[in-house]
């Protein structure tokens, strides 16, 4: 067997059997299959697609290409929650300190920026201090100690995903259904929950650009998860706009904080009830939807929440002044208002366009080894169905370079689609699987 045929075959479009997929797996993780082997493959996966077989024999080689955590210590039931990615997406960490607040334990493993996408690990660390890089052994005493911890990857915990999530960035390979289904799947059955709550999200600024196609894919991953005996809920939410205002690092990380002391959008608010109300039912605490939700705007409205995220935040080793004072974040240098130029109402708001723009100014990475700045990024100040006059600010582009922060007003202008019609609010909540 060598790489070669495995990569021949799939370009011609036939099926990798599991012994193949084993043997590239193992040989990449060990080294012996270079990166352009590996990118000529995962080409030709993106191109040609994969079986329903092929996509759970990848996610379990994935999973199992490293550690595979045990937290039956922690609880009986341990609930993850995972997002496809987004922009402006921060409902991890706006959740997860809730759900701790609750008294059901989290034990969270995030993932850098994808794409345009953000990721919550390069948000966490723009919090002077924060260690996202915890050992095993630290990461369930944290949970055991404090109910929560959130870190990245760690270094043998399905090392096989993270060379292929980052060579996937690298070569523009990220928006393809079995890859996606694998490399979430791979990292939830690795981190050892027993229950899986999945934000599966739709639209411009999502990998899944219709919910058909979102449908598909939270199939496959439910699929994957029953394979695994692992209980899987995937709730696809609206990312035809970003989630929030703040698109960016620290702008995310400043959001965040006013959430959790009840400044919460009206979209973020959704969001994180429907999720957090089926975390609660999965672990086994309350099966009423309406009442867990109930019990999570009374969690932040009493100021538990936003303890536990402080109390995260020092137990990791992170400046909790900055989240008492956001003041304290570093700022851009330039801040430059983007300007309506009609009047009207806003039709739509291009994710993507947004997320791609706010990776220009730096705030994601265009090669996997760029480093990420953590201060730019986009506040938006007008979303879609609101009412625009001629003047108003639509957004404000936060820049360190001049020359970027200027076309980044452009680009962000361009992904406004303003009409004279008043439009009506989006659903944020499409479904349910």
């Amino acid at each position: 067997m060598n790489i070669q045929d495995i990569i021949a075959k799939k370009r011609d479009g036939q099926a990798l059997t599991k012994q193949e997929i084993h043997y590239f797996i193992k040989e990449y993780v060990a080294g012996n299959i270079t990166d352009y082997h590996a990118a000529a493959l995962v080409m030709a996966i993106y191109i040609n697609g994969m079986t329903n077989e092929e996509t759970t024999d990848l996610s379990m080689e994935m999973a199992y290409s490293g550690d595979v955590l045990d937290l039956s210590s922690i609880s009986e039931n341990v609930v993850d929650k995972h997002s496809t990615g987004g922009v402006g997406d921060k409902i991890t960490l706006v959740i997860m300190p809730i759900i701790a607040a609750l008294g059901i334990p989290v034990a969270k493993m995030s993932g850098r920026g994808l794409g345009f996408t953000g990721g919550t690990i390069d948000k966490l660390e723009s919090i002077p201090g924060y260690n996202t890089a915890v050992e095993v052994e630290e990461f369930i005493e944290n949970v055991k100690n404090i109910g929560i911890s959130i870190i990245g990857q760690t270094g043998n915990l399905a090392p096989a995903d993270k060379k292929l999530y980052a060579l996937r960035d690298a070569i523009a390979c990220v928006g393809n259904k079995p890859l996606i289904a694998s490399s979430i799947m791979s990292k939830k059955i690795a981190a050892g929950a027993n229950k899986i709550v999945l934000d599966v999200t739709v639209g411009s600024g999502a990998f899944m650009k219709t919910k058909e196609e979102a449908t598909e894919l939270s199939h496959i991953m439910k699929n994957i998860g029953d394979l695994a005996n692992k209980e899987t809920v995937c709730v696809l939410t609206n990312m035809e706009e970003p989630v929030g205002y703040a698109v960016g690092n620290s702008l995310e990380i400043i959001e965040v904080v006013e959430c959790l002391r009840g400044n919460i959008p009206e979209d973020i608010k959704e969001i994180i009830l429907t999720i957090g109300s089926y975390i609660i039912k999965l672990a086994g605490k309350c099966d009423d939807l309406i009442e867990n939700r109930k019990k999570i705007m009374e969690c932040i409205n009493c100021g538990k929440a936003l303890e536990k995220f402080k109390e995260l935040v020092n137990n990791q080793g992170g400046d909790v002044s900055y989240i008492q004072d956001v003041n304290k974040f570093e700022k851009a240098k330039y801040i430059i208002p983007v300007i309506s130029e009609k009047n009207g109402y806003v039709k739509s708001l291009n994710a993507e366009k947004v997320g791609v723009t706010s990776v220009h100014l730096g705030a994601g990475r265009v090669k996997k080894e760029d480093g990420i700045d953590k201060a730019v990024g986009i506040i938006l100040n007008k979303k879609i169905s609101d009412k625009v006059e001629i003047g108003d600010i639509l957004a404000y582009v936060h820049a360190n370079d001049e020359t970027k922060g200027k076309q980044a007003v452009e680009d962000t202008h361009s992904a406004y689609e303003i009409v004279p019609e008043k439009q009506e609010k989006p659903k944020y909540i499409i479904d349910i699987i």
